[in-house]
C-alpha cells in the first residue's frame, strides 16, 4: 500500500496523520483520505477538483505531473508527500 504524508503546515488546518492508502492513483488516494477527513478536500482541491496552487505533491520524490486530474500512478510502496509550495525571490 502507498504511504501518504501531509506536512505540518497542512495539519495546522485539519488533522491528517500519515497513513497507508490502498490506491492506484493520487486521485484514489485523496478520495480515501477525504472520506475520513471531508474538511480537508476544500483545502487541498479547488472548485474543479484540481490541486490548489499553494500546494505541491511529490510521489516517490518526483513532483506531481497531473495537477488537474491527479492521475499520477502510485505503486504498492509509493510515498506521497503533500506540502505547501514555496515561492519568492
Amino acid at each position: 500500500m502507498a504511504h501518504i504524508f501531509f506536512a505540518a503546515s497542512i495539519q495546522r488546518h485539519v488533522a491528517t496523520p500519515e497513513r497507508e492508502i490502498d490506491a492506484r492513483t493520487l486521485r484514489e488516494a485523496f478520495d480515501a483520505v477525504f472520506a475520513e477527513q471531508p474538511r480537508l478536500r476544500g483545502y487541498i482541491l479547488d472548485d474543479q477538483g484540481a490541486l490548489r496552487k499553494h500546494l505541491a505533491v511529490f510521489v516517490d520524490g518526483v513532483r506531481l505531473r497531473d495537477r488537474e486530474h491527479l492521475s499520477d500512478a502510485l505503486g504498492e510502496a509509493s510515498r506521497v508527500y503533500v506540502v505547501q509550495a514555496l515561492s519568492g525571490g
